[in-house]
């Protein structure tokens, strides 16, 4: 007779039928079956077919040491491969097939491996397939590779919602088995915050699969009222389908919550969650028994028979053997007795304790015997049960055998750090080792087997890890225990059974035997790290969880050693697989990572513009037009209009940095290649920064705006690298210089107006003289538009033209670009993207980090005056002037243009002398940056090439070996395009001027979802101003001044720093009143720099655990603090404003982003 179910009993739900299906049969279960056991009691028993071998395979285990009923579930892009049916939770609609096999399930042609298993023994793939050598890419790689895997994933990309999500507590418990849920209940009674993990669907462990009495009630019945009691005590969280992946640093945990069948929410979450102390109580895993034929489907671990049949009622039909070492099957027998079914029962030991022999009593027993072999073909038939002691051989049929080899406590958590696990042989266990950074194990995971002795450690456990940390335990009242047993717990180590003539599996899914762990250690692979990988014993999905103490026995017989001189594998996370999914949580897609948006961003959005993501910005890429074919045709009108008359681009992604002080000269004299104390008020000077080693960091420029204040450009790549770098520099290297920092990237909306035309267009936006006299080249003003607003005005060129930089305040950025488009009008004004920007910058020689790459130096770039002679010292000086970055034959940087100007020169090609042959080894140097130049109707290049200054003239080939391209090109100087090739300037015309509307109002919150009714809901605060208070090197004198302005005026930054914010509607200038001044330090004005949100509700500190790793339990968010911190990657000032309300302030480029990620997590709430 096949699995079935029970009439009565079990924790299932009979009133709730769910219907699935498996393989294409349409099946039914109850509510609270897992698929594992909702096939069973339809009489499936053949869940799967093994990796090599491809045999017959059932459910072993029922946990999450499953090695064999692996499914795949779901279709389509819902398609999820290798589950555990023992861990998929049944649901309505459930699609769920079997893996490794074809055409089916019951007939797999891929069993014929078995007859050729004498050639495929351990090691095989190391010894064949050597010879024909040449087939190897054509035969036998394609047939391994088919091979590979269990499951098929789907293709799709996956359409389910993840979640990652932060957890704070004084103690974390993992498992809610006996030991588990007393650690949980002394700790929480004590006060502590507390979270409590399991992997299964329900919390209780064994005590809900095995019958126990504990006081008055059962094993169920006291697991429910304990959980009730927990769930009561809001210190408490309850998270059950949770596993416990890993163990890191610093009482760091990471979960995954798998949430099967929710109907809102994530499909699955991972928890970061972060533990003052942690007791395991994950258990132990039952112990196979190793003998011929052990795993034919219907033979499974003696634990999970008997959960099946308690839990959820499930036969495994009229007549059971069960061959045991221990207790553990006497349990099994008894629960199946009372069932009415027939058992025999097979016990290695030839003395029992009399408490196991009376739980068994009604069962034919066996004492002194093992099961040798089994017989059957898809699922067990029989058994063949060996005398120890004559040898005599006795065959029994049976429906389904259980086995019982004693427990191996779960300890890879309390592992992870990279401790080893101690062999206890007088338990015959390898138990957790000595407990480290607060983790200790508790129960079954250290060993104890006994229920009252896992009630008394638990217990034990969880008053240690609450009183360590100042709490007052009381002390619990041990219940009155009854087990099946009379709390015997011993059991006899049987690594495998001698007399077993068929094949003998220690890994089930791998289909590793004992044979193949003999021949590993003959053939010199005895070392528990190479017979694992020799033999790919625990490599499978499983991870060995049931297989590795056997393999370590098994090896140490083989050795002549004991299992403590083998030793073990290194255990890492993750216990068990995670999706990458789960793992990626929210960052994948267009959030894969923050993005940055420009100030006007909305605006190049509004005039068409196409956006590309580069570094962390999206940025305008072209702005094509009707009747374009493509980005080539935008770039190269763009490019034109430039050089001809007047183009306008959105510069504000260069990173900017305000410093200030009195020292900020000779600080700039310092972090700078050329003297920059010397650059007059009013004025810019391009500038170098070096790393020690001499090379490079960034260029970008240093406008002097008053005697001690300074505005620094960097490139957009190097921003945040430039901005460290200089922090370090003021705080580290020169902390007695009296300078301070702060960038003001996000607060300035930077437009740049290039061509001969942009001082015609500009005169009409600013209320200034822009006449080379009032506005020479590389001036820098503070000016006004007509408009009234106060700006900034620099004259410096990124094209060669000439051209202007605006900065106005963020918020106002569009309302200007949209005036000064309507300047330009006129004059045929273009919006001009990044590629345009791209080729102008080419044709004039000015570098990027596409030159600035690490490896290069002023001189290799041509700046070499660029380099200070009369300074005493800067960064980088010192290592600059090594020989060897000095020599002629550094590569250099010089100008290309094809021989052939139809022919195409490509960025990343090699250069190499003409008649040598093309390899690494005749490398002249490299190609940095190429474009099409529409002014010299050919493509054009900047390279380094080896000498390159002493060989304008000479004809290279570029050569580039992943397109298979060679070009013919002239070496020549950087600047490719002279003043004479570009355009000229127009005539001079009145016209009157343009004044910039007021700004709009923000949309960031446009189209998402911000609120969950009596949950959690987002809004965006009014504009109010906010200043960066500055103090004095090593001093918060103000901070400490400007603290008196008032309650809730201040968010702490960092030392020496505070953000104020004002009243909506008061201005910079009347919170600089308020706050009385800044106190011998400085104020910085990020009122456009900022974006202010306001979170609340319920459930608003749920949205806060989304995105960063605060507690807001602690003392370190109570109502009325601030603390930055990173909402994913992006940094924000959090302050609480009450239980449930919080300010977020995040920089303004990223606030779209920011706002995104929020609405998402408000959606997911469930």
């Amino acid at each position: 007779m096949s699995f079935s179910r029970f009439d009565d009993g079990g924790l299932i739900d009979r009133s709730r039928t769910i219907r699935f299906s498996f393989d294409g049969r349409s099946l039914e279960g109850f509510a609270g079956d897992t698929l594992a056991s909702a096939l069973l009691a339809n009489g499936v028993s053949l869940m799967g077919r093994s990796f090599k071998y491809h045999r017959p395979r059932g459910l072993l285990s029922g946990g999450a040491s499953e090695p064999n009923a692996l499914v795949t579930i779901g279709d389509g892009a819902f398609r999820e491969p290798n589950l555990r049916a023992s861990m998929v939770v049944l649901r309505d609609g459930l699609v769920a097939e079997s893996q490794n096999r074809w055409p089916s399930l019951g007939f797999d042609v891929g069993a014929v491996n078995q007859a050729l298993s004498p050639f495929l023994g351990a090691g095989f793939y190391y010894k064949t397939f050597m010879w024909p050598a040449g087939l190897w890419e054509t035969l036998y790689e394609p047939l391994i590779r088919k091979a590979a895997g269990l499951g098929r994933a789907s293709h799709a990309a996956d359409p389910q919602d993840y979640e990652k999500r932060w957890a704070h507590c004084d103690v974390l418990v993992i498992g809610s088995g006996p030991a588990g849920l007393m650690a949980a209940l002394t700790a929480a009674r004590a006060g502590a915050r507390v979270v409590l993990c399991d992997e299964n669907a329900g919390f209780g462990g064994r005590l809900i699969k095995d019958k126990v009495e504990i006081g008055e009630g059962d094993g169920p019945g006291f697991a429910a009222s304990v959980i009730a009691e927990l769930a009561a005590n809001p210190n408490v969280r309850l998270l059950s389908s949770t596993t416990v992946f890993g163990s890191y640093d610093s009482g760091m945990f990471g979960a995954v919550e798998r949430r099967d069948g929710a109907v809102s929410g994530p499909a699955q979450r991972v928890w970061r969650i972060a533990a003052k102390r942690a007791v395991l109580a994950a258990g132990a895993e039952e112990r196979p028994l190793v003998f011929g034929g052990n795993d034919r489907p219907g033979t499974m671990m003696a634990s999970a028979m008997r959960g099946l049949a308690n839990a959820e009622a499930i036969r495994p039909g009229d007549h059971v053997a069960v061959f045991t070492t221990g207790p553990s099957g006497h349990e099994t027998a008894r629960d199946l007795l009372e069932r009415g079914l027939e058992v025999t029962l097979v016990d290695a030991r030839s003395e029992i304790p009399a408490a196991e022999l009376a739980a068994s009593e009604g069962a034919r027993v066996l004492l002194g015997h093992v099961v040798a072999d089994t017989t059957g073909g898809k699922a067990v038939a029989g058994v063949e049960a060996v005398n120890r002691a004559t040898g005599e051989r006795l065959r029994i049929k049976v429906d389904a055998l259980a086995m019982a080899g004693g427990w191996n406590p779960v300890v890879g958590l309390a592992c992870h750090r990279g401790d080893k696990p101690v062999w206890d042989a007088g338990s015959g266990m390898f138990l957790p080792p000595a407990p480290r950074d607060g983790l200790v194990a508790a129960g079954s995971a250290a060993g104890i087997l006994d229920l009252a002795g896992c009630l008394k450690s638990g217990a034990e456990a969880g008053a240690q890890a609450a009183g360590d940390l100042g709490f007052k335990p009381r002390k619990v009242d041990a219940a009155a225990v009854r087990e099946a047993c009379g709390g015997s717990s011993g059991f006899q180590t049987l690594w495998h059974v001698a007399e077993a003539r068929g094949k003998a599996f220690l890994d089930f899914q791998n289909d590793v035997t004992v044979k193949d762990l003999g021949l590993a250690v003959r053939e010199g692979y005895g070392h528990v790290e190479l017979a694992k990988r020799y033999t790919t014993t625990g490599m499978a999905t499983d991870q060995g969880k049931l297989s590795n103490v056997n393999a370590i026995g098994i090896l140490a017989e083989n050795r002549g050693v004991t299992p403590d001189q083998v030793g073990t594998t290194t255990f890492r996370p993750f216990y068990t697989p995670v999706s990458i999914g789960a793992l990626a949580g929210e960052h994948r897609g267009a959030h894969y990572r923050p993005v940055r948006r420009s100030p006007l961003h909305h605006w190049a959005e509004k005039h068409g513009a196409v956006f590309i993501e580069a570094g962390a910005w999206l940025r305008a890429s072209h702005f094509p037009r009707d009747g374009e074919p493509g980005w080539k045709e935008a770039c190269d009108r763009e490019t034109l209009a430039v050089r001809a008359s007047v183009g306008i681009s959105d510069a504000s992604t260069l990173g900017k940095i305000d410093l200030s002080g009195k020292d900020a000269g000779q600080f700039l004299d310092l972090v700078y290649t050329s003297k920059m104390s010397t650059l007059a008020v009013g004025k810019a000077r391009y500038g170098l920064m070096l790393r020690e080693d001499g090379m490079v960091m960034d260029d970008g420029t240093v406008s002097r705006l008053g005697e001690s204040h300074y505005l620094i450009t960097t490139t957009t790549a190097a921003a945040g690298e430039a901005m460290a770098h200089m922090e370090f520099c003021a705080q580290a290297l020169w902390p007695e210089l009296h300078v301070r920092l702060a960038s003001v990237t996000d607060q300035w909306a930077q437009i740049t107006v290039a061509g001969p035309a942009s001082r015609d267009v500009l005169s009409r936006v600013v209320d200034a003289d822009l006449s080379d006299e009032a506005m020479p080249f590389t001036a820098a003003r503070e000016v006004r538009l007509h408009s009234g607003l106060a700006a900034r005005l620099f004259r410096i060129s990124f094209s060669g033209e000439l051209a202007f930089e605006l900065a106005v305040p963020a918020r106002r950025g569009e309302a200007v670009a949209d005036a000064i488009l309507e300047a330009g009008e006129p004059f045929g004004i273009v919006p001009y993207g990044l590629e345009a920007l791209n080729v102008l910058r080419i044709e004039k020689g000015f570098i990027t980090h596409a030159e600035i790459d690490g490896r290069t130096t002023p001189g290799d770039l041509g700046l070499g005056k660029m380099v200070s002679t009369k300074k005493d010292d800067f960064i980088g000086k010192a290592m600059l002037a090594r020989e060897g970055l000095q020599r002629d034959d550094r590569e250099q940087l010089v100008g290309l243009r094809p021989v052939n100007p139809a022919h195409r020169i490509l960025a990343g090609g090699h250069l190499l002398e003409p008649d040598a042959a093309p390899t690494m080894a005749n490398d002249q140097g490299h190609v940095t940056s190429a474009c099409w130049s529409p002014h010299l109707n050919s493509t054009i290049a900047l390279a380094m090439l080896k000498g390159g200054r002493g060989r304008h003239g000479e004809v290279l080939i570029v050569w580039d070996p992943l397109r298979g391209v060679e070009t013919r090109a002239i070496v020549g100087d950087p600047v490719l395009l002279s003043a004479s090739d570009g355009g000229k300037a127009p005539a001079t015309r009145a016209h009157p001027p343009v004044v910039a509307e007021e700004p709009r109002a923000l949309d960031l919150l446009k189209g998402l979802t911000i609120s969950a009714p009596d949950r959690a809901d987002l809004a965006l605060l009014p504009e109010a101003p906010v200043c960066l208070i500055l103090g004095p090197a090593g001093m918060d004198a103000a901070v400490r001044k400007a603290a008196k302005a008032g309650d809730g005026v201040l968010r702490a930054v960092q030392p020496g720093q505070a953000l104020a914010v004002g009243a909506a509607g008061e201005s910079v200038a009347a919170l600089t009143q308020r706050l009385g001044g800044p106190g011998g330090g400085s104020l910085c004005d990020l009122t456009d720099a900022r974006v202010r949100f306001f979170l609340s509700g319920p459930e608003a500190g749920d949205i806060i655990a989304t995105q960063s790793g605060i507690d807001l339990q602690g003392a370190m968010l109570a109502p009325g603090a601030s603390a930055p911190t990173l909402f994913g990657h992006v940094p924000v000032q959090l302050t609480r404003l009450g239980p449930d309300a919080f300010e977020i302030m995040a920089f303004s480029t990223y606030a779209r982003d920011l706002a995104q990620s929020l609405a998402r997590s408000i959606r997911l709430l469930g």
